[in-house]
């Protein structure tokens, strides 16, 4: 709790309702928040008034604000404008910071009888350099598509101290290779090839297509058909290689496409840069600690007011997931800083959005490297929050099914996944105690009103109930989450609540509210984790309900004997609690923990014994 609200509070009573931009501060004064707003009383009261609904991001920065600065403007634009300029003035704590962890990378063509064309991260030994590349990824992929059109060896035999020596490799075999190492070709037309390889790395396809079509006419001329015929074949690589490159970006204009992935208090931004209808370069950004995210949320209006900062190549159209919330005033602004048209487009269909779904894939492949997760649990988890309304990924969901043989051994299971990934330590089992009758719905209430109850309790101490879920799955419809939600209401648990619903093949077909259904099919990676939620809360109740009904079956034959009941029955199965640790117990030890004598004890054993 911050001990200055009340005199934050008072001071932003008095604050005026211009457009302008204000400038949180710490107790040392130090500037940790910059943001731009239409009206700054309404702004600034948002982040002091006594029941926020503040994100724990900024819910963290609030704590530490001391005290604030503002300065009006005369439109909402000349904020933005100056919001820009502060942030990078300033580089605030809470606001994104660009981390771009990448250096530059080379292209180098060695110094030997045979060059070799390689990708390099730096500038080691002789030789020739192309770059440096801003991004290994345009390096590496310009290098294996000369070695592969101009079929040079990748291998790492020496020539031509080898040539001749042991048999080709598979590449040559499937035409991936000339076959340096056969001797079939002079190192005089091996320099010429890898020179015409470097020239189609420099100039593109299109040069390079001219400069040996010119060479293969020459050549037909000069008679030299299998020159003309190398050369053809060589064209018809670079077509195909250029055309593979190009087939999803045929005909756009100069294009960034911009998708931001998220997990917790980690934010990773992708740029995927076409220039000229091909992919020219890759770039991915840690959007500072963890703890920004900009005002209201919105990363990639945040990211795109500093990525696009003076002296930054500016094209004419920007394709994001989300269109900002002041998109209109960001195209205004980098139309001056450019002086061109600049369009912000937010594609849902065909070419767009296959591009931003590559821009997405791509930060979250980046960021799970940075946290330990795999991309497709990353985006699973971004594209559950964005179905279901949610403000943020869920990390921590927590799931229910009720397992039953109809009135007998009805139980349930509670399933945790953390970050996408099953967290098995923290799984729950409950015995449905207070409804004697099959009754899902009310089984359902009844197990999530006592997994709450141990969570308020004070002097629980198991942590498996200690954190509270971000969001809550039941197996089953609306009538689940209209039986469960005024359980949680009456706690005071406030957690969203939806309910997964099964085709008659038993397949997660949609997501339930209490009033209708939400589809998730469209949401391939948020289908595939519900789909895998499902199935994990479904085997783990159901093992337990076999597991509880077979130990219900053995107290029905133990009762048998006159003398055992059905508490000295539980008994022995509390303490041995499978088949094969109650075989093993010996007359004397169930005897003991029975309490019954000796004789009937050899009859229990030698009924257990004869258990299958």
């Amino acid at each position: 709790m911050n001990e200055r609200l009340p005199y934050l509070r008072e001071k932003t009573s008095k604050l005026t309702t211009s457009p302008g931009v204000y400038q949180m501060k710490d107790k040392n004064g130090h500037i940790i928040y910059i943001g731009k707003a239409k009206n700054l009383k309404n702004r600034v009261t948002s982040y002091f008034c006594k029941s926020p609904d503040h994100t724990p991001k900024v819910a963290k920065m609030v704590e530490q604000v001391y005290d604030y600065d503002f300065i009006v403007t005369d439109t909402e634009y000349e904020a933005l404008v100056l919001e820009c300029s502060m942030i990078k003035q300033n580089s605030p704590k809470y606001n994104i910071l660009l981390k771009d962890d990448k250096g530059y990378c080379y292209i180098k063509i060695s110094d030997e009888p045979y060059p070799r064309i390689t990708a390099e991260m730096q500038k080691k030994g002789g030789g020739t350099y192309l770059g440096p590349y801003t991004s290994a990824y345009v390096a590496k992929q310009a290098v294996e598509e000369a070695n592969r059109v101009f079929a040079l060896p990748v291998c790492r035999r020496k020539f031509p101290q080898e040539i001749g020596k042991g048999r080709p490799c598979l590449n040559h075999h499937i035409k991936k290779c000339m076959g340096v190492c056969t001797g079939c070709i002079s190192q005089e037309d091996y320099v010429k090839t890898v020179n015409e390889a470097v020239m189609y790395i420099r100039d593109g396809s299109t040069q390079s297509v001219e400069e040996l079509t010119e060479k293969m006419n020459a050549a037909a001329e000069e008679m030299e058909f299998e020159l003309a015929a190398r050369l053809r074949d060589r064209i018809n690589a670079i077509k195909r290689a250029a055309d593979n490159q190009k087939i999803i970006a045929d005909g756009m204009p100069d294009t960034d496409v911009i998708a931001a992935a998220v997990n917790g208090d980690q934010v990773c931004a992708a740029v995927i840069m076409y220039r000229n209808g091909r992919l020219t370069d890759r770039a991915e950004f840690f959007l500072g600690s963890g703890e920004t995210g900009g005002e209201g949320g919105n990363i990639i209006e945040d990211f795109i007011l500093q990525y696009y900062g003076v002296g930054k190549e500016i094209p004419r159209e920007v394709m994001t997931e989300d269109i900002p919330e002041n998109s209109e005033l960001i195209e205004k602004l980098l139309r001056e800083r450019c002086g061109h048209a600049v369009r912000l487009v937010c594609p849902k269909i065909g070419r767009g959005a296959r591009l931003v779904a590559l821009a997405k894939a791509n930060a979250g492949e980046y960021l799970s490297i940075r946290i330990g997760r795999t991309g497709k649990e990353i985006i699973a988890l971004e594209e559950l929050a964005k179905a279901l309304g949610l403000p943020e990924p869920p990390e921590y969901i927590e799931s229910y099914d009720i397992s039953n043989l109809g009135s007998e051994s009805m139980v349930s299971g509670m399933v945790v996944f953390e970050n996408g990934r099953p967290l098995k330590k923290a799984y729950k089992k409950f015995a449905i105690k207070r409804v004697q009758i099959q009754n899902d719905v009310a089984s359902m209430a009844e197990v999530l009103e006592r997994r709450f109850l141990h969570y308020l309790d004070p002097d629980d101490t198991d942590e498996g109930f200690a954190t509270l879920p971000d969001l809550i799955l039941l197996d089953g419809g609306k009538g689940q989450v209209n039986a469960v939600a005024p359980v949680l209401e009456r706690l005071g648990i406030d957690v969203p609540l939806f309910g997964m619903v099964k085709d008659n093949r038993h397949r997660t077909r949609a997501i339930a509210t209490s009033g209708g259904e939400i589809s998730i099919t469209e949401s391939k990676a948020a289908f595939m984790l519900l789909t895998r939620i499902q199935d994990e809360v479904h085997r783990f109740s159901i093992t337990f309900q076999r597991a509880k009904h077979k130990k219900e079956q053995y107290s029905l034959e133990l009762t048998k004997i006159k003398g055992i009941g059905d508490k000295k029955a539980q008994k022995l199965l509390m303490k041995f609690k499978t088949k094969t640790e109650l075989k093993k117990a010996s007359p004397d030890e169930i005897a003991r923990i029975a309490g019954v004598n000796s004789d009937i004890a050899r009859q229990v054993y030698e009924l257990i014994q004869g258990m299958k």
